[in-house]
């Protein structure tokens, strides 16, 4: 079964890691190239035990354009980051696993990377079953 371990962050956490100053404290290079170690180990272990399928990180939401149904079918393009949300989609894991609750323990693994803590207290995975089926006249 695959699964998509979703993880979510703010323009504020992408600013912080870019070293911008927030109301929060910038990250510190030292906090970024942890963080990357962390990420390239996990990675590291997935791919061989033959979990991983496909990682991957989202650019910032200020690169985002959302694009909503308007009235007579005419498409309505706004540029990101949005007001109404703070979390948005920071990244995903696509892992094969035998079950949810391995998939669950993959993501609980997120709580060990070392990130200033700010951004712990905030931080949250999504774990969900990727649906396969495909219809037999398909």
């Amino acid at each position: 079964m695959k699964y998509m371990i979703l993880t979510y962050g703010s323009q504020q956490d992408y600013d912080g890691m870019a070293g911008q100053d927030t109301d929060l404290p910038a990250w510190t290079p030292e906090d970024f190239a942890a963080m990357g170690a962390f990420m390239g180990e996990l990675n590291r272990r997935l791919t061989e035990s033959g979990e991983l399928v496909e990682t991957r990180a989202l650019a910032a939401p200020v690169h985002t354009r959302r694009v909503q149904n308007g009235s007579a079918g005419t498409p309505i393009v706004t540029d990101g980051p949005y007001a109404e949300t703070q979390e948005v989609l920071a990244g995903y894991w696509i892992v094969q696993c035998d079950s949810f609750d391995r998939a669950t323990e993959i993501a609980a693994e997120f709580a060990n990377c070392p990130v200033p803590e700010h951004v712990r207290a905030a931080a949250f995975a999504d774990v969900r079953p990727i649906d396969e089926y495909v219809a037999d006249d398909v």
